[in-house]
């Protein structure tokens, strides 16, 4: 990813999070976890680093393989296949997955100093496990470096932080993005994407229809101005009872039935609920890293490029966009790619678009010329052929061979048996046209095109090529054509040649 300069303040708000329960308190006991939902990551989001202590570890299990739709969803964060330790921890300043953020990556150094790659991070059920890549195959003795109790120390590190702005900025900005859709639009946000890092595709929110141009304007107008004018972001973190819990795994739907957003996942056993504010504009439960202002998270948002569904459809539609450093790799590789246009058209970048468009018209008034003079040079071809059918003594039963680098090499020949089977002739016949490309390998590809007077004979020629030298396809009637792999020689043509002369007894 480009290098950077949308930047963050440099420490978070006192007042960012803020504990509503008057019984809630953060745990202070070392030996246990702090819940996600209270982690230092979650609480200060701009935090690199903490001093903790390592509650428990062990070595990490296989497990079963993911469902389709699972492996799916999770295939930004795979875990690599190097032996892991799973270790909990007091308090990390690395977030793991939820809410559509993807998990953070780290470094932990143990107690004799060394570091140690965190590869990902996940909840179960209310803790934070990192699974942390061992430096040899012996997971044992990588397990000897974590034991309870120990003190160590959690960083995100430059490539962590990079990682995490990138997300954050991402996920602060769709919070930003459903609230003015659902708000203004009253169009709701059903589900949201947000490619990994270091992934430099744009994000998604999926809305029951699609935009149109000048609700699309609106939208990122009013959005903007939103971040323009430096709405703050808070978090109020308050106690998640337990008929709250049953409650807030329901969600709201709209009239297709699809669901609006997620429920607090079954498994969390934390017993914390947040919600995310962005001042005046939005209030949305949310366990994710978000950034204490939107003043420095532009957005940017990509034209649909298909009409909008009506108001009636059932199919729902993606808006995709873009904020925080995404938005400068965009805008530096759309100037790369433009600049290199602009060379190559030999035109300025004003012009481009006219040149390009002259290039298209261009290329497709060649195409239909040479088109043209194929479908001419065919029925010259053709025309030969007839006039050899009728000077022959029999039936007329030959191969001929071309050589042609273009890619409708195939339809050329096509072209070919159309021309003759539309003319006149008197006498049966049975043709193998085939045609290679002018270097070959042993990956290239000739074709073969089998026509004539007898379907039945055809089907024999092709079933005896497919049979001596492995040609694939296929055919019905009166014509087959395949496709051969591999350097087309003299000894290929010798066996259509012998292939004709055993079967044109049948004639």
């Amino acid at each position: 990813m480009a290098a950077i300069a949308i930047l963050a303040p440099p420490v978070t708000p006192p007042d960012y999070h803020r504990i509503v329960s008057p019984t809630l308190r953060i745990p202070t006991d070392s030996s246990k976890p702090i819940p996600v939902g209270l982690l230092a990551c979650q609480r200060d989001p701009l935090l690199w680093e903490l001093p903790t202590t390592v509650v428990s570890a062990r070595v990490s299990q296989p497990v079963s393989g993911p469902s389709k739709a699972k492996k799916k969803a999770s295939a930004s964060n795979v875990t690599p296949a190097e032996p892991l330790i799973e270790v909990i921890l007091h308090d990390t300043v690395l977030f793991p997955e939820g809410g559509g953020q993807p998990s953070d990556v780290g470094i932990i150094t143990s107690e004799d100093g060394s570091t140690w790659d965190v590869v990902e991070v996940k909840r179960h059920g209310g803790h934070a496990v990192h699974y942390i890549r061992a430096k040899s195959t012996d997971a044992d003795a990588a397990l000897s470096a974590f034991p309870a109790g120990a003190k160590v120390g959690v960083a995100l590190g430059e490539e962590g932080w990079t990682r995490r702005l990138d997300h954050m900025s991402l996920h602060t900005s769709q919070h930003l993005l459903s609230a003015v859709l659902e708000t203004h639009l009253k169009l709701p946000t059903l589900s949201w994407s947000l490619p990994a890092y270091p992934s430099t595709n744009p994000g998604s929110v999926e809305l029951p229809r699609a935009l149109t141009a000048s609700e699309l304007a609106y939208v990122q107008t009013l959005a903007n101005q939103h971040a323009f004018e430096g709405r703050k972001v808070h978090v109020e973190v308050s106690e998640l009872l337990d008929g709250e819990h049953a409650k807030l795994q329901d969600v709201e739907k709209i009239e297709s039935g699809r669901a609006v957003g997620k429920g607090v996942p079954k498994d969390y056993t934390g017993g914390v609920k947040r919600v995310v504010v962005i001042d005046g504009v939005d209030r949305n439960p949310c366990c994710g890293t978000h950034l204490p202002t939107i003043h420095s998270v532009p957005l940017f948002l990509f034209p649909p490029t298909t009409s909008p569904a009506p108001s009636t459809s059932t199919s729902s539609s993606r808006l995709y966009f873009l904020a925080g450093p995404r938005v400068l790799t965009h805008l530096a590789s759309m100037n790369f790619l433009v600049n290199s246009t602009s060379a190559t058209l030999t035109c300025g970048i004003p012009l481009v678009p006219a040149r390009v468009e002259q290039v298209v018209d261009e290329r497709r008034k060649a195409e239909k010329r040479v088109g043209d003079l194929e479908e001419e040079l065919a029925g010259i071809i053709a025309s030969e052929m007839r006039s050899e059918t009728e000077k022959s003594e029999g039936a007329y039963v030959v191969h001929k061979h071309r050589i042609d680098d273009s890619t409708g090499a195939l339809a050329f020949l096509s072209s070919i048996s159309t021309a003759f089977m539309s003319g006149e002739t008197t006498k049966p016949y049975a043709v193998v046209l085939s045609s290679s490309p002018s270097s070959q390998t042993p990956n290239s590809t000739s074709v073969v095109f089998v026509f004539g007077s007898d379907d039945k004979l055809v089907k024999e020629v092709g079933d005896s090529l497919k049979a001596k030298i492995g040609v694939k396809g296929g055919g019905k009637g009166t014509r087959w054509s395949g496709k051969y792999t591999g350097v087309w020689r003299d000894k290929e043509s010798t066996v259509v040649d012998e292939v004709l002369k055993e079967v044109s007894g049948g004639l």
